[in-house]
């Protein structure tokens, strides 16, 4: 979405050519093929430059999910939020979703890191993470919008921020067994989305338990 960054810094030069490095492995040969020593051979460096720039194997895993994102979401073309919240986000989910090979590919990728995290410590710190930067992003949108009275006061910012993130995870995995035209999925996000910024938070005392 922005540019990739790994602990709120941008990723160098050499990062991002070692991340894009570990991408192509994932993509080719699986989660499992990636290491320190695959990742030198795929850029054609040393296994030493790959550990400089990468001192743990977290540190490359998340600056190579922080790469994936970036580059399988293109931006609406308004600025963060505009004209309304509402729009901009269902037009950012929509750019999101698998819809087209490039996204389908990405959207491979993510459920390959996606399924490592549920065994590996190391990937699931990885995509943790990333989520919790575009979580931030999302739910300084949420609170701008509050204060600017477009969406109502009781709107809050974190828990809209996850909704929306889980929103657009789950009709992603939708889309791979029950495809919709565009304007079907748009008519329906937009709908989502209109919820999610408009209803009143459960009452802790109705809301349903388990």
């Amino acid at each position: 979405m922005t540019a990739a960054s790994l602990g709120g810094r941008e990723l160098t030069a050499r990062q991002i050519e070692l991340a894009d490095a570990a991408l192509t492995i994932i993509a080719r040969d699986g989660m499992a093929a990636l290491s320190f020593r695959s990742v030198a051979a795929e850029a054609g460096c040393s296994l030493g430059a790959v550990q400089k720039a990468f001192p743990r194997k977290e540190r490359m895993l998340a600056a190579a999910f922080a790469r994936l994102r970036e580059q399988s979401v293109a931006l609406p073309p308004d600025a963060p939020g505009r004209p309304t919240l509402r729009s901009w986000l269902v037009s950012l989910i929509l750019n999101i979703l698998p819809l087209d090979e490039h996204r389908r590919s990405a959207q491979r990728q993510c459920e390959a890191f996606a399924h490592g995290a549920a065994s590996d410590s190391t990937i699931r710190a990885a995509v943790s993470e990333s989520d919790a930067q575009l979580r931030g992003l999302l739910a300084s949108l949420v609170l701008r919008a509050r204060e600017e009275r477009e969406i109502p006061a009781h709107i809050d910012p974190e828990a809209t921020a996850w909704a929306v993130l889980a929103l657009t995870q789950g009709v992603a995995t939708q889309l791979s067994y029950d495809t919709l035209p565009t304007n079907e999925l748009r008519m329906r996000l937009d709908g989502a989305v209109a919820a999610l910024l408009a209803a009143p938070a459960a009452d802790a005392d109705t809301a349903p338990h388990n």
